[in-house]
């Protein structure tokens, strides 16, 4: 199965050139390590700045240039910082080509649940409100399973809704599957993962029709 940096390298490979892209926190912000040399994709944080580069190096980070998820990152030439009025109206005016999210839940008819858990507190729903409400092409990478062991892909999410019927596809460490009007389709299997496995660790609907190709990482 993938670690989290599989899953943004399999990721990388939907993106195509010319795009701006929004990258959430979590496995989302690894993505753009990985985008191949001649795609040429323009990153995004809500935070306000368009044109984020891959991680600095150690020693070489600006702690006063983060992304989303008070990260350090670094900016390609060309970049530009605003304000977050001007970075989310971006988003809402759906100037963004795709978005990658990371989710605790998602249902097999597209729902996401990635900002809250009950009873925990938290900082605030940030931007991914926004993003879901808004963009068309929405990715969501995640685990396949919480550490218990347990499906995060469901037939209905038990966690509070970001968004609701807005995912398209999601990349775990077992699988990419596409959301469609009758589940989960499984599209593909990571290296060494059986479909079975898959299977097992599916809560929601999933359909698998004839055979299934191993993802190239």
């Amino acid at each position: 199965m993938l670690d989290k940096n599989g899953i943004a390298q399999r990721i990388a490979q939907e993106m195509k050139d010319g795009w701006y892209v929004n990258l959430g926190i979590g496995i989302p912000t690894l993505v753009a390590n990985y985008i191949p040399e001649d795609v040429n994709v323009v990153f995004q944080s809500e935070n306000g700045i368009l044109g984020m580069g891959p991680f600095p190096y150690d020693g070489e980070e600006d702690a006063d240039l983060i992304n989303a998820g008070k990260q350090t990152i670094t900016a390609l030439p060309g970049a530009c910082i605003f304000d977050s009025a001007t970075s989310f109206a971006m988003i809402r005016g759906q100037h963004i080509q795709m978005t990658v999210l990371g989710a605790m839940e998602v249902s097999d008819n597209g729902d996401i649940a990635n900002w809250k858990i009950p009873g925990r507190m938290v900082k605030g729903m940030g931007g991914a409100m926004d993003l879901v409400a808004s963009a068309d092409n929405i990715i969501v990478a995640m685990m396949h399973t919480n550490k218990k062991g347990h499906s995060k892909l469901l037939r209905q999410c038990s966690l509070p809704l970001t968004g609701v019927s807005c995912v398209k596809r999601v990349v775990t460490n077992l699988a990419v599957l596409d959301i469609t009007d009758l589940g989960f389709k499984l599209i593909e299997r990571a290296p060494g993962v059986s479909v079975d496995e898959i299977k097992n660790s599916t809560e929601g609907r999933l359909i698998i029709e004839g055979e299934i190709p191993e993802m190239k990482i």
